[in-house]
């Protein structure tokens, strides 16, 4: 059910710009938490409360190694309340790096003429959808340029085309999407085309910021940027993810943000964004930036635990810009989907390349190179339950309806069970070496935790899959 304005009595704020930064500084500058203020936002938390703006800022603003290590030890109850020890694993599929705009952070920008331009035709994307299949992939977003090439109409194809590809037991059973904002229709026909999630990040939420950023394109319009998911809501898809990059403006500041858009989505459409995503500036080709901020890793790790605590129920993306050290610390803190096996040079999934990674190929530099293989062992060995899982989009456990079973923790009853059964698919079609013993202790392990009648059916379905069946779920 859609947002009332009339029912509620308050003025219809759909589609409408939403963010006043003189609200947001006048919390960063004016707050100012003690001890006791700092625990009792956490214990909010904890009892899985979405936390306010102000609350918010009172751990923006929280100092000294003592406040800012509850902090992270109340992210990291909350992450094994709310999401045990799942990660959900994923890659991005660049398709075209065509584009219009002019980001001065961005390798793909118009005015990069050194730029290598591509994209995939559908046999290539074949190939490359194959490759990613044969390493266990079951979990991709589609990434595009903002250009006219790559149309509504365009990307619905591409996703249809990416769904239809089986190679083996491969399959991608959930196809996400990060592309420019669409109109309402073009939403809708994007969406019919069955896509997960669709991300449109804001970069920052400064709109000042954002103007001297963004030289050219239909990108330097910040409002229609800003509604762009409004607008997607509107069309159906009531999926969707949000997210700032780090290193653009105050980190402070891109945190409220990224609680006040969550706030905003909730209060129209009683849905907030599905996924946070919270890129950090990395190297591109020939960056503009200002050096002052440049956010630091305890500040990266700060933000992290902080947004976990700010919105109990949304998943929290960490991609391969950051450092496999950098990577295993912010797990703990909330992070609850990462990419595995990233390549960002378009056609590399299905090539052998030795070469230094190309700037002039990529959109940006990544900091863990490290094969899905690799990334799901270390996991296992931390005594994480690496997850492949797509029931919850395909039993139609979206947007409110996600929120239903979310919000009072039901969610438990299908996604470790889930977790296991796409672990168990796995080990027995792509782990090697020591990953295949490691995978099944860990079943075991997650198995007891389950109650007994969750447990027998998850073990029926693990025979099943054992023996030749696939895609079995909850």
């Amino acid at each position: 059910m859609k947002f009332s304005p009339e029912k509620l009595r308050i003025p219809d704020q759909r589609m409408k710009p939403f963010i006043d930064p003189d609200e947001i500084w006048d919390l960063i500058r004016n707050t100012r938490p003690d001890k006791q203020r700092v625990r009792d936002v956490i214990a909010k938390s904890l009892d899985k409360h979405r936390l306010t703006l102000e609350e918010t800022a009172v751990l923006v603003n929280s100092a000294g190694t003592g406040l800012i290590d509850e902090i992270k030890h109340g992210a990291r109850e909350l992450k094994e309340k709310v999401y045990g020890n799942r990660i959900v694993l994923f890659a991005p599929l660049y398709v075209g790096n065509r584009c219009t705009n002019n980001c001065k952070y961005c390798g793909f920008r118009a005015s990069n003429k050194e730029a290598v331009r591509k994209t995939l035709g559908d046999e290539e994307i074949i190939r490359e959808v194959e490759a990613l299949e044969d390493n266990g992939q079951k979990r991709l977003i589609l990434v595009y340029g903002e250009h006219p090439e790559y149309s509504p109409e365009y990307i619905a194809h591409t996703v249809r085309l990416v769904y239809g590809i089986k190679k083996g037991h491969g399959e991608i059973r959930r196809v996400n999407i990060n592309a420019a904002p669409l109109d309402i229709e073009g939403f809708r026909t994007v969406g019919k085309s069955g896509i997960g999630t669709y991300q449109v990040f804001q970069e920052t939420y400064h709109p000042e910021a954002y103007t001297w950023y963004h030289l050219g394109g239909k990108k330097k319009d910040y409002d229609y940027r800003l509604t762009s998911l409004d607008r997607a809501q509107e069309a159906g898809i009531d999926d969707v993810g949000i997210g700032a990059l780090f290193g653009l403006y105050d980190w402070r500041f891109e945190v409220l943000g990224l609680v006040r858009h969550t706030n905003h989505l909730e209060a129209c459409y009683n849905v907030g964004p599905h996924t946070i995503s919270f890129p950090r500036i990395k190297d591109a080709v020939s960056l503009n930036l200002d050096k002052q901020y440049e956010t630091s890793d305890e500040d990266f790790k700060k933000l992290v635990a902080i947004l976990r605590l700010a919105v109990p129920y949304t998943g929290l993306i960490l991609t391969a810009r950051e450092t496999p050290d950098v990577r295993r610390e912010v797990l703990q803190y909330g992070v609850s989907q990462i990419d595995g096996g990233t390549k960002l040079e378009l056609g590399s999934y299905s090539e052998t390349r030795n070469e230094e990674q190309n700037l002039n190929r990529e959109q940006f530099k990544i900091n863990d190179p490290r094969s899905l293989a690799e990334v799901i062992d270390e996991l296992l060995a931390n005594d994480y339950l690496p997850s492949f899982c797509t029931s919850c989009y395909r039993m139609g456990r979206t947007g409110e309806h996600f929120m239903e079973f979310s919000v009072p923790g039901f969610i438990k009853r299908f996604c470790t069970p889930n977790a296991i059964l796409t672990l168990s698919e796995y080990i027995c079609d792509y782990a090697q070496g020591d990953t295949a013993e490691k995978g099944w202790k860990a079943i075991e392990r997650n198995l007891e935790k389950l109650e007994p009648g969750v447990a027998a059916s998850t073990r029926e379905k693990i025979e099943r899959i054992k023996l030749g069946e696939r895609d079995l779920y909850f």
